[in-house]
């Protein structure tokens, strides 16, 4: 007997999104209402090769299908139907990087991700000629940078474009960008829509200058915006998310976005006054601004949200990987001990622990640096843990100072935006440290001294955000929809949403200033950490 959901998904009212994260690689198939009915993912990693961060084309490809291949046998299993028809398609990935295609889109060189920080010569030269913070992650940093560097790929360059807009590409045939990840691909002009035509040319004359033949407006994906069709899906990309050959082609792409895009989206965040705090391998805050910053600050990007609205953004390459590790090891400490804990017992011990830790932290001190931290001016990292000779070495300062340490990059940048009279009506927080109720969100409110709400709303994060993004573009296309993204969210997708707030604790907020001055003190340590190791 059909059931309402398995009707909806047999009628090909259903939707598809597709996340590219650092760890996991996620798909999120709801329905009309933006309920989830399926899911599905598939774990990798990245590998350091040459000195360069990189993901291979094969496991693109075969993460791609392993996590269609569960939402597929998750649908006919529970809903005893076959996944044959999609309403909408979206991709989201990894913001920045560098793929390089040629003119059939064969990869040129391999898969250059965020966590490269070599391109500093190139964020010099493009930051003063566009007077425009340009970060070392930045696509255009990384093509300016294979320039200086004579890299022999660039006469075949046809395009330079991002993960998601690699994999979008290969299902739709479609060259495009939605403007949120092209807005970590190149400076964008709100006002247009697209890249900034006065930047554009002046990054025109630095590359010609450097000795690249190109266009560069030839070799940036097209920009567009929330709602717009991207494409739509093509036998041969069906035939690759779904080699069982059940899926059929047609359905509608939206544009593909970052993952800062879609943590915008999955959080309600897209308004002025509103932000969002994604905390994974990287920690980064958005926050969406009522005007233009009155000077270029090099711990901000200029970004924007899928609508093409002006975002703040404070991205730290380095966030919970640290913690993931100590929590490893006492996890290996409590099997051998003959008292095996599973991964969320292990943190929720640990963090919970936190919360009767010294408010300062107590005399100790860690950087979770695995790898560069432009914010902090270093190109490589070491992950270090020191305390004072008469600190006191207990579990719960020590758990509350590695937890602080995910947190301490991102408030040095938060710094900057409180100076430049930002202000914020609410911030969001998600990822997997907020998991344990009530600690990281905690610790989190103390760091930026703003309330902190988290909430089911973004329980599938950014893969369900490029879901909900891709139901946008299907419901404008078929004319049912006239409102603008944020009206969308507000009315049609979190108007129930519950939310948890924690207002900042006065005496967590002044150990955490405490800790703060500490941490900034001792950088030089850290720097000589890099230098001698």
């Amino acid at each position: 007997m059909a059931t309402r959901s398995s009707t909806k998904i047999t009628e090909g009212r259903a939707v598809l999104g597709i996340e590219f994260g650092s760890t996991r690689i996620k798909a999120v198939l709801i329905g009309p209402g933006h309920e989830v009915l399926a899911t599905g993912g598939h774990t990798w990693e990245n590998q350091l090769v040459d000195k360069l961060w990189t993901y291979s084309v094969d496991a693109v490809r075969t993460g791609l299908q392993d996590a269609y291949a569960q939402v597929a046998a998750f649908v006919r299993e529970e809903h005893g139907v076959e996944l044959t028809h999609l309403a909408g398609l979206g991709v989201s990935a990894m913001m920045h990087g560098y793929l390089a295609l040629n003119a059939d889109g064969e990869l040129l060189v391999p898969f250059r991700t965020w966590r490269n920080t070599h391109t500093g010569a190139a964020v010099e030269q493009l930051s003063a000629a566009l007077d425009f913070n340009v970060p070392h992650r930045w696509s255009i940093a990384h093509l300016h940078q294979a320039v200086l560097d004579g890299e022999e790929h660039l006469p075949r360059l046809a395009t330079a474009t991002t993960l998601a807009g690699y994999v979008h590409h290969a299902l739709s045939g479609e060259h495009v960008l939605g403007v949120g990840d092209a807005s970590g691909v190149f400076p964008i002009d709100s006002t247009t829509g697209t890249y900034d035509a006065a930047r554009l040319a002046s990054a025109q004359r630095v590359l010609t200058d450097a000795g690249f033949t190109g266009q560069l407006s030839d070799v940036l994906p097209r920009v567009l915006s929330a709602g717009e069709v991207a494409g739509h899906l093509t036998e041969a990309g069906a035939r690759l998310l779904d080699p069982s050959g059940t899926l059929q082609p047609g359905a509608p792409l939206c544009p593909p976005e970052g993952d800062a895009g879609t943590g915008m989206v999955a959080t309600g965040s897209v308004a002025p006054r509103t932000g969002n705090i994604s905390a994974g391998t990287s920690i980064f805050a958005m926050v969406v601004l009522e005007g233009p910053l009155s000077q270029v600050h090099r711990e901000l990007d200029l970004v924007t949200t899928p609508a093409g609205d002006p975002v703040a953004m404070v991205h730290c390459n380095n966030g919970a990987s640290e913690l993931n590790a100590w929590a490893r090891l006492f996890q290996q400490f409590a099997a051998a001990a003959g008292s095996p804990l599973d991964d969320a017992d292990v943190f929720r011990t640990l963090f919970e622990a936190s919360l009767d830790g010294a408010a300062d932290g107590g005399g100790m001190l860690a950087y979770n640096y695995l790898s560069g931290e432009p914010i902090t001016d270093l190109e490589e990292g070491r992950p270090l843990f020191l305390r004072t000779p008469g600190s006191p070495f207990d579990l719960s300062t020590f758990m509350r100072t590695q937890i602080y340490a995910a947190f301490a990059t991102l408030r040095i940048g938060m710094d900057v935006l409180t100076a430049e009279g930002v202000r914020l009506d609410r911030m969001f927080a998600h990822g997997g440290v907020f998991g344990t109720k009530g600690v990281a969100q905690r610790h989190l409110a103390a760091a930026i001294d703003t309330p902190v709400s988290v909430g089911d709303v973004a329980a599938e994060g950014g893969a369900w955000g490029i879901a909900v993004l891709a139901a946008f573009t299907a419901a404008r296309t078929g004319g049912a929809e006239q409102r603008g993204l944020a009206a969308y969210l507000n009315e049609a997708v979190f108007a129930d949403a519950q939310l948890q707030t924690l207002e900042p604790d006065d005496d967590d907020v002044a150990g955490f200033d405490a800790y703060l001055r500490r941490y900034v003190a001792a950088l030089p340590v850290e720097r000589a950490a890099v230098e001698h190791s």
